[in-house]
């Protein structure tokens, strides 16, 4: 699919991969409609979109609401007039061991709401915005391409009991779609990144970031512009379904 002249929503938007995302496809001619629960920053991002001569909006969403998506991507589609693609970036991290046993004492477990949290933006949410954007591909008649965010620490990683199943699932979504929605022209990929250069990473201690790159073969944070090469390839070619991209640096985690 050209990305010229057509329509992508972004999830989670406003800053680090969403924002990169956005403008790498505003500055290839693409009309970008940003989506974020922080009204004020996906305004302002959206506004940073305008330079490249094409139409962008923010809009305030809260995707674990159900009515709040099925409204915002109604409004989405009046703004618009059609949505050829979906990025489905938003996500959340609440990092904590299971269970932590000191001397044989349960020191502490993983909260419910620590749990529930994660599933609602990472599972719940990707599943509530694929649902409105695929509705809206499939009546257009002109196909489209869905992108998940997942990650490497689907296949597992040790205090992200909760962020490895969310990511998982969202993988799982991706080939699970892709069988649905083949008969519309609509195609689904997925991105698993690994450890990728953002706003959130640069106010990590740097001991944690030495700890990290450790495990990366290539010795260094993913840059969000090789992110976005990604996204274009999935985009750009209309004979790729069904799979994920790692997109990690050589890590396993």
């Amino acid at each position: 699919m050209k990305i010229q002249d057509k329509v992508f929503v972004i999830t989670g938007g406003a800053r680090g991969l969403g924002a990169g995302m956005a403008a790498h496809l505003a500055s290839q001619g693409a009309h970008i409609a940003l989506i974020d629960i922080d009204h004020e920053s996906v305004d302002r991002a959206a506004n940073l979109l305008l330079c490249h001569g094409i139409k962008a909006k923010g809009y305030e969403c809260d995707i674990t609401n159900e009515a709040a998506v099925e409204t915002t991507f109604s409004k989405i589609k009046q703004d618009f007039e059609a949505v050829h693609g979906l990025i489905n970036n938003a996500g959340l991290m609440r990092d904590g061991l299971l269970v932590k046993v000191k001397e044989g004492e349960l020191i502490s477990k993983m909260s419910l709401q620590q749990w529930q949290s994660v599933v609602d933006v990472n599972m719940t949410g990707t599943f509530l915005c694929g649902r409105e954007a695929a509705a809206l591909m499939a009546q257009q008649g002109e196909g489209g391409v869905i992108v998940n965010v997942s990650s490497v620490s689907r296949a597992g990683n040790a205090g992200q009991t909760n962020y490895s199943a969310t990511k998982a699932g969202v993988a799982s979504m991706v080939v699970t779609w892709a069988k649905e929605l083949a008969r519309f022209n609509i195609r689904v990929g997925g991105i698993a990144p690994g450890v990728i250069a953002t706003e959130m990473t640069a106010q990590m201690k740097p001991e944690a970031i030495d700890r990290m790159l450790s495990a990366v073969p290539l010795r260094r944070l993913g840059e969000v512009e090789e992110m976005a090469h990604t996204l274009q390839y999935i985009v750009e070619n209309d004979f790729f379904t069904g799979r994920i991209i790692e997109m990690d640096g050589g890590l396993r985690v």
